[in-house]
């Protein structure tokens, strides 16, 4: 591409890959948001207007956000949609673009390491977990396994993780380019 004119080349078919894959995850997380908003109208309905509210609501919600966060995290990391202050970005942009893309590549690495430190943070309690076949909720009234949740946050950690070390590659190859103009 022409770095002239300040276009960036294109993401290799990998990179793309990747951010197909994490951005079909945050869209399951999207629906999920939206299924959880509609057993709570359903509960909040059937509590007020049918004296029958629906068992584990709340649990269910609860542990879902948890869920959900893991499940949109990566693609957010990897497609640069994070939150962050940038007042001081703006400024360096104007005299120093390469200490902006510097900066950028240290925040990806401080991420990735601590992703990968929360996913094996999660790795025991998610062993323990499939292990001792946990599960939340009234036993004899309705129960659900709290393996799917806990993986979540590992497999959800990870790919973070590694979103943050992609991002980290392509912001040093951006700051290397910067310099060496």
């Amino acid at each position: 591409m022409n770095k002239a004119i300040g276009l960036t080349p294109r993401p290799g078919p990998l990179r793309r890959g990747f951010q197909v894959v994490l951005n079909t995850v945050a869209a399951v997380g999207t629906v999920w948001i939206f299924a959880i908003m509609l057993l709570i109208v359903a509960d909040v309905v059937g509590r007020n207007f049918l004296a029958t509210p629906i068992m584990g609501v709340a649990e269910i919600a609860a542990r879902s956000v948890v869920a959900i966060v893991f499940l949109m995290l990566p693609a957010a990391a990897l497609n640069g949609t994070l939150i962050r202050a940038d007042f001081l970005v703006r400024g360096l942009r104007r005299h120093a673009r390469w200490a902006v893309h510097l900066l950028d590549t240290v925040f990806a690495l401080v991420g990735a390491v601590l992703f990968a430190l929360v996913a094996i943070a999660a790795w025991p309690d998610t062993h323990e977990a499939w292990a001792a076949s946990e599960f939340f909720g009234v036993r004899g009234v309705w129960t659900l396994p709290t393996l799917p949740f806990h993986l979540l946050v590992v497999l959800g950690s990870g790919a973070t993780s590694l979103a943050f070390l992609t991002v980290a590659i392509d912001s040093a190859v951006q700051t290397k380019s910067e310099r060496g103009h």
